[in-house]
């Protein structure tokens, strides 16, 4: 019981200095919205799109930025698709959008299969800002236009949006909200924003990005093997010239659905090792660290009962609720109950099944699988397959 008291009195201290440090990570206030007001000329933006056997999803994803305004330009690089994704950007796009489908070549080793297709596609490119879109994305009227008045606005040499994820499944609901919030704590968006600071985020789903700086850094050359691609970036880009910025905004869709939980665990398990830099020191430290801020408030109320044990019970209980109000920011943003905010236990603990499993894969050397592409180990020569 003692050592439950110690866990549960540091994840309170924790928790509250979470809600009350300056930075505060775990709020939502960075927002970007679309503005119907803003000028709608966007003949400086080219959108890049990389898509491999999105034809399900990318037709939504033309529509909207049918509807961004006048002069926009898009290009399509079909990364070897094997569903007709060419022919469905076509159709959809008809005669509302100026678009090119350029054929993806065969992926080379030791590139990430999304980073050579915007590769490919930054060739074509000839206008100051690029739009950096994922297949998957649905934008609302005029977004582009409030990004590209933000990047100039600000001097930004990109200015990234974390796109409101599908939360509509049982399994989106216990996890979404959960993963944008520990990304926010690991990436707090104030500091990134802040060109003094080096901490540097992004969201690859919606980048706005100068391209002369861009093409400076060397392109996506740079970062060909990059499994964490928006961050990677974001960070070169403010060594190259700050600022950036991101931020939330319910105008940026993910139409991606994770119906079951493998889905989800697919999409995190692939790259959570990455993130740790494959370092067996971080990835436990990573686990003590969940282990006492997360998971031990919920099982100190559970051993509390069990006992009986009152005072157990009082100090894990406002571990909990300091921890459930730290997280309440992000539950809100998704229009859930304020009940759901008491679930970050449960999601915390299916995070770190999935970072071992990240690791486990890559010490047998199977590492990530994504798109019908083997990348071996992670950190190592991509593997193409077709």
């Amino acid at each position: 019981m003692l050592v439950l008291i110690v866990f549960c009195f540091v994840a309170l201290v924790a928790w509250v200095g979470v809600l009350v440090a300056p930075v505060q990570a775990h709020r939502t206030r960075e927002r970007i919205e679309a503005d119907p007001a803003v000028p709608d000329d966007l003949a400086a933006v080219t959108v890049l799109i990389p898509a491999r056997d999105e034809a399900s999803l990318i037709r939504r994803t033309l529509a909207s930025l049918a509807v961004q305004g006048r002069g926009l330009e898009v290009v399509v690089v079909d990364d070897q698709s094997t569903d007709g994704t060419a022919d469905a950007a076509r159709a959809a796009a008809g005669d509302a959008l100026a678009l090119r489908v350029v054929a993806g070549k065969r992926l080379p080793a030791g590139w990430a299969g999304k980073l050579w297709a915007l590769e490919q596609g930054l060739n074509l490119v000839e206008r100051s800002f690029v739009l950096l879109l994922d297949a998957d994305i649905e934008l609302a009227p005029r977004l582009v236009p409030t990004l590209l008045r933000t990047a100039r606005e600000r001097d930004a040499t990109l200015v990234s949006i974390m796109a409101e994820l599908n939360c509509a499944t049982l399994w989106e609901r216990l996890l979404v909200p959960a993963f944008v919030h520990f990304f926010k704590l690991l990436y707090p968006f104030a500091w990134s924003n802040d060109a003094r600071r080096r901490t540097a985020a992004a969201a690859g789903g919606c980048m706005l990005v100068r391209t002369e700086t861009l093409r400076a850094i060397g392109g996506f050359a740079a970062i060909r093997g990059a499994l964490i691609d928006d961050c990677t970036l974001a960070a070169a880009l403010k060594r190259a010239r700050p600022p950036i910025s991101i931020a939330l905004s319910h105008s940026v869709r993910s139409l991606r659905v994770y119906a079951e939980l493998g889905d989800f665990w697919q999409m995190v398990s692939r790259s959570a090792f990455t993130q740790l830099r494959y370092s067996m020191a971080l990835l436990a430290l990573a686990t003590v660290l969940m282990a006492v801020t997360l998971l031990a408030p919920a099982a100190g109320v559970a051993a509390a009962i069990v006992a009986g044990d009152v005072r157990l019970a009082a100090l894990a209980a406002v571990a909990w609720l300091a921890l459930a109000a730290a997280y309440w920011p992000v539950v809100r943003f998704y229009g859930l109950s304020s009940a759901w905010a008491a679930t970050l236990p449960v999601a915390a603990a299916l995070f770190l099944a999935m970072t071992w499993d990240s690791a486990l894969r890559y010490w047998r050397g199977t590492g990530a699988h994504w798109k019908a592409r083997d990348y071996g180990r992670l950190g190592e020569r991509p593997r193409p397959q077709r």
